[in-house]
């Protein structure tokens, strides 16, 4: 769960990272006000779960109230990445000396968290293994935490001058303390801006936490942000299902995330071996362990509710699962939602047999069961490439 800029600093500001005193406004008279209030001249910043927002206009100066004023009715009408803007941020602006990036997150590679600072800031568009200024890297052990000797290393290896070494690691951290805390995947400040006054101010924020977790914090989970998700993943969120959305034309339901990243790699060489490498996944959900029919029709809906969807792939490895299960709630969400989609099933594990035995005796012309992964992918492109005939 990815949380808004106003929403990781007033979490970190809780830590004692230094953050500009703004406010979240929804309308042009709010941040008039505010803007007189904080005198001089302000920053108002578009306020959606989305890259680029300044190359997008959501970003802007304002040299007055009158401007703010403005200028938030010019982003409030906005949509920035499909995402429209409801609320913007108002902030000082800052007499910026340098900036620098630090950011922690979970690695994959060393399984460990990895907290990273670099002079300049990273950006949206560009990644830390590209960055052209310093950079350094320290490995966090979980069970240790953040040491002193690290911060030491990042420290020297970004050439700070000594009398930045104590406020820089004491947010350093602190950010490290918010991460843990927080169970977040992501924390980042992007930038940490030094000012001409000598102050480190973070002016960005950046923070995810594991949706895994959300259960140990209710407040945050109370802070997650539907309107800026997409209707497909509420409605899975509500229901308990995983859902990640891709940009291909085969919608996939899977019982495993690590079964639906294999059936993704299927369909990528699939589409290889039968010369459409444009063909690829709409999108896949999980059902869970121990799915029942109601789960299969529930998934099916929201697979289908993308638009993008040419055809349906159901890769299920029955271990709790019972596969005749899954086949049966297959068959009637055909009849609930009159799909005429192609489908192809592939069951494996308990009660398999049974399940394919269900698909097949159906009869249905755009139902077709399958014995491999393999198989299965291949059917699913070679579907999509009849459809575009």
């Amino acid at each position: 769960m990815q949380l808004h800029e106003y929403q990781a600093k007033a979490i970190f500001a809780r830590y004692g990272i230094p953050t500009p005193q703004g406010a979240v406004v929804t309308s042009p008279q709010d941040a008039y006000a505010t803007a007189r209030e904080l005198e001089g001249d302000v920053v108002i910043k578009a306020q959606v779960l989305s890259k680029g927002r300044g190359k997008a206009g959501g970003i802007r100066l304002a040299r007055g109230a009158e401007q703010a004023r403005q200028l938030t009715e010019s982003i409030l009408s906005l949509t920035i990445h499909g995402l429209p803007v409801y609320k913007v941020l108002v902030e000082p602006s800052a007499d910026i000396y340098q900036e620098f990036y630090l950011g922690i997150h979970n690695d994959r590679a060393t399984e460990q968290p990895v907290i990273t600072a670099t002079t300049g800031v990273i950006g949206m568009s560009i990644s830390a293994s590209r960055h052209s200024g310093r950079l350094a890297r320290e490995v966090i052990d979980p069970l240790l935490g953040l040491q002193d000797h690290q911060v030491r290393h990042l420290l020297l290896s970004l050439e700070l001058p000594r009398h930045l070494w104590k406020p820089f690691g004491q947010i350093a951290h602190q950010l490290y303390r918010c991460f843990d805390e927080n169970d977040a995947t992501r924390a980042e400040i992007d930038p940490l801006a030094l000012t001409r006054s000598g102050q480190l101010v973070a002016l960005d924020g950046n923070l995810v936490i594991d949706d895994s977790a959300l259960f140990r914090h209710p407040t945050l989970a109370d802070m997650r942000d539907l309107s800026a998700e997409s209707p497909q993943a509420v409605r899975a969120h509500a229901l308990g299902l995983a859902y990640v959305p891709l940009r291909g034309e085969i919608g996939c339901v899977v019982n495993g995330a690590g079964l639906g990243m294999a059936v993704m790699d299927m369909i990528h060489a699939a589409s290889l071996r039968l010369g459409a490498p444009q063909i690829s996944l709409a999108n896949f959900i999980d059902i869970g362990g121990g799915a029942r029919g109601d789960k299969v029709i529930a998934a099916t809906q929201i697979v289908i509710s993308q638009a993008e969807v040419r055809a349906l792939l159901f890769s299920v490895f029955g271990g709790i699962t019972r596969c005749d299960e899954v086949a049966y709630g297959i068959l009637q969400a055909i009849n609930a939602f009159s799909l005429r989609l192609p489908m192809i099933v592939r069951l494996a594990g308990t009660n398999a047999e049974q399940g394919r035995l269900l698909i097949e005796s159906a009869g249905l012309p755009t139902l077709q069961s399958a014995t491999s992964l393999t198989e299965a992918a291949e059917k699913a492109v070679r579907a999509v490439q009849e459809i575009a005939r």
